[in-house]
This record gives structure tokens, C-alpha cells and sequence, in this order.
């Protein structure tokens, strides 16, 4: 498991009459608040502020096609216009589990990306692509 060190900036919230809503930097746009979205938005701040990934290619909540199936991913980032990085959110209180990783698994098999993360906020595992497997690296890749 890698350590996420999240940066001392916090995503923006607003109260409405309906619901409590978050800014996504990403989307540029208000979104409703869930603890998944909660999770969402922190992992991106840390993206941004920490790693210096650059906002502009990253693809947030995007439907893709799995067979049949219309599916929708959490995060990509993207680098040198081919998907880079598949990242699957969990909220706080959900382990992180081989189903999860299963699921990013899924959804790099449209993407083909170099690396799988999973993160439920606390925790975060990195997985990097190596032939037909994966290893896990000691650090979150930098970009």
C-alpha cells in the first residue's frame, strides 16, 4: 500500500436547499456530494497539488463501453494522448479488495493504460503494468 500525503488544500463545498454539493476541478462544475465523491475530489487534489499532474488531461466519470455494458470510470489521466493511468474510488468505508482491482482491471481493457490504482482515500495500492501482469511499485508514479 502506498502512503498518500494530501495536500493541505481542501475541495470546495456548498450547501443548497436540495444537497450538499463539491466543485470538481476537473469537471469545472458543481457535483453532488457523496462519500465516493468525497474521495474523488481529494485523490484529485492530490494529482494536482502534490504529483503536479496537469488538470487538463485528466477525464473524470466518462462512460466507456464494455461489451454490451455502458460503464462509467472513475479518473483517467492521460499522457502523450494514450491513457496513462485508470483510477478506481471507493468511499472511506469500503475495503479495498480483489473485486475492486477486478473492476479497474475491466476497465483497462478498453484503455490499456500503464498503471491501475485503487483508493478508497485512506488507502491506495498501484499496480503497473509488465507484460501480461502487473507489479506494485513502492511509489506513486510520478508524472
Amino acid at each position: 500500500m502506498i502512503k498518500i500525503e494530501y495536500p493541505q488544500k481542501k475541495p470546495v463545498i456548498r450547501r443548497t436547499d436540495e444537497k450538499d454539493q463539491i466543485f470538481c476541478l476537473a469537471r469545472k462544475r458543481w457535483v453532488i456530494l457523496t462519500p465516493e465523491e468525497w474521495v474523488r475530489q481529494n485523490f484529485l487534489l492530490f494529482l494536482f497539488e502534490v504529483m503536479k499532474y496537469p488538470a487538463s488531461l485528466i477525464a473524470v466519470e466518462k462512460q466507456l463501453m464494455l461489451g454490451e455494458l455502458k460503464k462509467r470510470f472513475d479518473i483517467v489521466v492521460f499522457k502523450n494522448d494514450q491513457p496513462f493511468m485508470v483510477i478506481e474510488c471507493k468511499e472511506m468505508n469500503v475495503s479495498l479488495s480483489q473485486k475492486t482491482l477486478e473492476q479497474a482491471m475491466r476497465y483497462n481493457i478498453n484503455l490499456s493504460a500503464a498503471y491501475l490504482v485503487i483508493t478508497n482515500g485512506t488507502g491506495c495500492f498501484v499496480f503497473q503494468k509488465e507484460g501480461s501482469g502487473f507489479s506494485m511499485p513502492d511509489e506513486f508514479p510520478a508524472w
